[in-house]
């Protein structure tokens, strides 16, 4: 058995590579592993509460592993937190690290690239799959969530807060990746497969901030 910590960065690809991983008989999830904004207390770019990061993690029925990263953080400084986290992962037991990565060759291969030698083999169960189709196959599978970051450089802010379903789908412009791979937009999973319950939730404000658009998401 493959003893995996998944990276969880509480969006759609992370959730639903969870319910493919439970699907695979040679796997043994042991975690969730993400990194926070220590100075706003929220997952980094997702702009996620800590509180609903965590009701993530009961809802998936894992323990989760937080990497608290300063702000602003550093290159050097994400690098050393995540050596330690991969190392103390070793420590306990932990095999394979999971990443809901889809196509972006560069991210995938910085992930391999800083797993060599830590002992954690890297897997990416979404990867290659065509996005329109994942996207429509994680709605009819019954994950709902929230557009919680849109980059405005690239996708109109008014997405931002947005359910991501087929009207959203149906509403993107043809340059936007119907999994916002690109970074055109992040979200947050409050309903799916992968959780044992929904979690309860309401949209809050908006705000603009560092060149992006974030809609707040708090507990109902």
């Amino acid at each position: 058995m493959k003893k995996v910590l998944l990276s969880w960065s509480s969006g759609k690809d992370s959730a639903w590579t969870l319910h493919a991983l439970r699907q695979l008989p040679d796997i043994e999830l042991v975690g969730l592993l993400t990194t926070l904004n220590k100075t706003h207390d929220r997952v980094a770019m997702h702009a996620v509460r800590r509180e609903l990061l965590r009701a993530q993690a009961d809802a998936a029925g894992l323990p989760l592993r937080e990497v608290d990263l300063p702000w602003p953080c550093t290159n050097e400084d994400y690098e050393q937190l995540m050596k330690a986290a991969c190392e103390q992962a070793v420590a306990d037991g932990v095999t394979h690290m999971a990443f809901g990565d889809l196509f972006l060759e560069d991210v995938r291969d910085y992930r391999v690239e800083k797993l060599k030698g830590t002992g954690l083999e890297p897997i990416f169960p979404l990867w290659g799959r065509r996005t329109p189709e994942l996207a429509r196959e994680m709605i009819a599978g019954g994950l709902r969530a929230y557009l919680t970051c849109v980059d405005p450089k690239q996708l109109d802010a008014r997405f931002v807060g947005r359910e991501f379903n087929a009207d959203l789908l149906a509403d993107l412009p043809a340059s936007i990746d119907p999994c916002g791979e690109r970074g055109e937009f992040h979200s947050f999973v409050f309903e799916g497969p992968m959780f044992r319950a929904p979690i309860d939730v309401r949209l809050g404000e908006v705000v603009t901030r560092d060149g992006f658009t974030f809609a707040d998401v708090l507990s109902a």
